[in-house]
């Protein structure tokens, strides 16, 4: 246990908050056209994806691959991804790593390869510590498992902890019984998954925010940070 009180203790969802997962997809089918298909076939795997249909079960029905869907399916969730923060997330992290009353943590659901591989092409670990870091399959539970956000309670328990992510389904309900600040990052029309916001009262997020830029303002308000 980690004694030492820090002011904010601020817990990123990775996937559609940190960055936009639509550009891991677009990185994994332009991998898979270059490896088992062919590189001009990318963009009608994009057509096939936005019209709602199964890409992969596409291709083998048209005979573009010889690879099994299982195996089209590994190369997804194993391959290097091309994928960078945009400039203003990573402005924001910076500002955050450099105040010295918050930490950083991130809280993600997924396949530890497949989520290392983002973290590391992302450069996270320039912002976060390893140990501030719970992917879901390593842990050994998924959000919105109370276990995942007592974890950070332990590590630092006389902080005020806030947590930042888009899914409104699971991200919030937890950390909202805990005491936590919810926050979520409105979808700016690329989510993979549709937030939905007629939902029951313990699964809202406290506050909404359009970019998680206006983090540094909510800071700012509470005397945390400067503008």
């Amino acid at each position: 246990m980690i004694k030492k009180s820090l002011c904010k203790i601020l817990v990123f969802d990775l996937d559609d908050t940190l960055y936009k997962e639509v550009d891991y997809l677009r990185s994994a089918y332009q991998t898979i056209a270059a490896t088992c298909v062919m590189p001009g076939i990318y963009h009608q795997m994009l057509d096939w994806y936005a019209a709602g249909e199964d890409v992969f079960q596409r291709l083998i029905d048209q005979k573009l691959t010889s690879v099994t869907k299982d195996e089209l399916l590994r190369l997804y969730r194993i391959h290097q991804p091309d994928i960078t923060l945009s400039k203003d997330t990573k402005d924001v992290l910076e500002r955050l790593k450099a105040c010295p009353d918050i930490r950083l943590g991130l809280m993600t659901d997924g396949r530890a390869l497949t989520q290392t591989h983002k973290i590391e092409a992302l450069h996270l670990y320039d912002y976060i510590a390893p140990q501030d870091i719970i992917i879901s399959e390593t842990f050994g539970s998924a959000k919105p498992s109370v276990a995942n956000y007592r974890y950070f309670m332990k590590r630092y328990p006389q902080a005020e902890w806030w947590y930042i992510g888009d899914n409104t389904d699971k991200d919030f309900i937890t950390a909202n019984e805990l005491g936590w600040l919810t926050i979520c990052l409105k979808d700016n029309g690329q989510n993979i998954h549709q937030q939905q916001f007629s939902i029951t009262q313990e699964k809202q997020p406290q506050k909404t925010i359009t970019d998680l830029s206006e983090l540094i303002e909510l800071l700012s308000d509470r005397n945390i940070i400067g503008l």
